[in-house]
């Protein structure tokens, strides 16, 4: 087993138990000492650097003249409702918020990796796919809300009503698979960046390991977008009633 981090360490020291407790519930098999995994620690601690970001971004708040964190967060959230608006069109600015957490989310979490001795959270399949459900039900929900039950359900029917018997399960295969898809993706491409980045810095520790913390970085904020744009797709052909 890996060794822990400090703050898995004391998370397991403070919640261990119960925690263990409820997992042991559930069929799980864990100790106190064991209830919390440096994956959960590290994810714990980007959430609580982005709420605390939230916060001094909305403590600063200023007109005349805002600052650095305001800016950041105006330029992001901006740039990202734009890229909505494109996409989605009327009614973008209720998912905005959720495109810009799981941009900011899954950023975050990527860089993580760029720290030496350090592997993303992304870079193993439990946190991937965890964004990837979320993404799903997310989009889903807001399909059966924007058009109803029925409704959203006829759109997996297609357009050609005799055709439904094939086209249906066709679709929602495609629609299940789409899980798959946004897990494989973000998992391979941050494993193989950590994967790369460890390998020459234990090679050729000076110099050289820069240019792939670099492409790490690169990396790290392309599969982030790529994650927040396909999360606005699948919301964008959710939510329209053009089917």
């Amino acid at each position: 087993m890996q060794d822990m981090f400090a703050i898995t360490r004391l998370l397991n020291d403070l919640f261990g138990g119960p925690v263990s407790a409820l997992q042991r519930a559930v069929g799980l098999q864990t100790t106190p000492a064991t209830a919390f995994d440096n994956v959960f620690a590290l994810e714990l601690l980007v959430t609580l650097g982005l709420i605390l970001f939230f916060v001094i971004v909305r403590a600063t708040l200023s007109v005349e003249s805002p600052g650095a964190a305001q800016q950041v967060a105006e330029m992001i959230h901006g740039g990202i409702g734009d890229q909505a608006d494109q996409i989605i069109g009327h009614g973008y600015e209720k998912f905005q918020a959720f495109l810009t957490c799981i941009f900011l989310f899954v950023l975050c979490n990527n860089l993580i990796g760029a720290i030496p001795g350090i592997p993303a959270p992304t870079a193993h399949p439990v946190v991937p796919l965890g964004l990837a459900a979320l993404t799903f039900l997310f989009y889903n929900f807001h399909g059966i809300r924007a058009q109803g039950l029925i409704g959203y359900i006829k759109h997996f029917a297609g357009p050609v009503w005799w055709m439904a018997w094939l086209i249906m399960p066709i679709e929602i295969i495609s629609h299940l698979a789409r899980v798959l898809s946004l897990t494989i993706r973000l998992y391979a491409n941050m494993f193989a960046s950590d994967l790369v980045t460890l390998v020459f810095f234990s090679l050729i520790p000076i110099a050289v390991p820069a240019i792939f913390i670099g492409l790490h970085v690169a990396v790290s904020v392309i599969q982030a977008f790529v994650f927040m744009l396909l999360t606005t797709i699948y919301l964008s052909l959710a939510t329209a009633h053009d089917h």
